[in-house]
């Protein structure tokens, strides 16, 4: 940095005044709450998938989580949830799951929750929103040794209501499916299909084949 009758040139002073409010938009992102309209931050999930009946452990068990914003501009209808990411993993030999954490710049946006898919070929399918249901992120934002351990959830939601939940935490139990009764689980979207998924998808065409809707190799007839 140079001086000029020991004062500062204009030009050092744009520098420093850019990098001031640049570390300022930084600092204002990272102290900011979990809603915050500049990014979207979500901490890792782990949890238990279980047998509704036995109660045993289910291996192999799919699981998904969405993440989804509402942009505050560009939708003509007005604000409406988005799927900004996708992660999915199977569960071990001891039913459990681990999804890292997640975080990303979303601008001129909201935090419209997590979506969480827990399926195997067999069972019934679960799905749960953040939006409209209490323990889902929260209920599986917990350490590997709290699993299946009685908590109390506090949140504070969006408009400033605080909601409590009490239960077993981290447990996902999944029923047996009757296929002349249970539907498929369904098509995600178009922007996150079998080759952003192909876990679910692989799953979804060994269920479907199960179910007499495709024949083997997946393909229709």
């Amino acid at each position: 940095m140079t001086l000029k009758n020991g004062k500062y040139r204009g030009a050092d002073m744009k520098r420093i005044s850019l990098i001031f409010i640049t570390a300022s938009i930084i600092g204002f992102v990272i102290t900011s709450s979990a809603h915050a309209w500049l990014y979207y931050s979500k901490p890792e999930f782990r949890g238990r998938v279980i047998d509704a009946e036995t109660k045993e452990p289910i291996e192999g068990a799919v699981v998904v989580v969405l993440y989804s914003k509402c942009f505050l501009i560009g939708n003509p209808g007005g604000p409406n949830p988005h799927i900004i990411k996708a992660k999915e993993t199977l569960t071990d030999k001891n039913g459990e799951f681990y999804i890292s954490s997640y975080f990303a710049l979303t601008p001129l946006s909201e935090d419209s929750g997590t979506q969480f898919i827990f399926y195997k070929p067999g069972y019934k399918s679960i799905e749960k929103i953040k939006a409209t249901d209490l323990p889902d992120d929260k209920y599986f934002g917990i350490e590997k040794d709290m699993i299946g351990k009685e908590g109390e959830i506090k949140n504070i939601d969006m408009f400033d209501n605080l909601e409590t939940w009490e239960g077993i935490l981290g447990i996902v139990e999944l029923e047996k499916a009757n296929y002349s009764k249970t539907m498929s689980v369904g098509h995600i979207s178009d922007e996150f299909g079998p080759k952003e998924l192909p876990l679910f998808y692989k799953a979804k065409e060994e269920d479907d084949i199960a179910r007499g809707l495709l024949p083997k190799g997946g393909k229709m007839k």
